[in-house]
């Protein structure tokens, strides 16, 4: 980890810190996110691997999608997809449904538990970090809103920006 300067101290220590050092200390408080992120999904209702989570985030987020889109999505194998979809199935998370047009092509929806269950590890992620965003003084939220915004708004203009959202 990056020393911070101290406790509670995670700004940049002078004018000579340039982007490298901001760098280093984001990467910590990703890194501490993660973990706030990892522990909260947890502690939901039913554990899931992140990469179950991740799986059903992206049917949830388009419904009805196959079995290869699902594996590139999430940048793993069709067999292996299609092992991950049989664990969330079984655990009644996920339903598959035969295409209406091809026979051969299987749909994957959110069943209504699986529906549930997103909706319970968001809530809990929420309230971590509502919690630790309390922890900080108003000013200390009010900049990190802003940069936050910024840093969303540069990535929007690097080229290369689109390739990077899939990591």
């Amino acid at each position: 980890m990056t020393d911070l300067g101290g406790p509670g101290d995670h700004r940049a220590r002078g004018p000579g810190d340039g982007p490298e050092a901001l760098a280093s200390q984001i990467a910590d408080a990703v890194e501490t996110l993660t973990t706030l992120w990892s522990v909260a999904a947890q502690e939901a209702s039913l554990r899931l691997s992140p990469h179950q989570l991740r799986a059903l985030r992206t049917v949830q987020g388009a419904p009805g999608l196959n079995l290869t889109a699902l594996a590139d999505g999430l940048d793993i194998g069709p067999p292996t997809a299609s092992r991950l979809c049989d664990r969330l199935a079984a655990a009644g998370l996920l339903e598959r449904a035969p295409h209406p047009d091809t026979r051969r092509e299987v749909q994957l929806w959110l069943t209504t538990h699986g529906q549930r269950v997103l909706r319970d590890v968001a809530g809990r992620r929420a309230q971590a970090l509502a919690t630790a965003l309390a922890a900080m003084e108003p000013a200390e939220r009010e900049a990190l809103s802003r940069g936050l915004l910024g840093f969303l708004a540069a990535q929007d203009t690097t080229p290369g920006a689109d390739e990077a959202e899939g990591l």
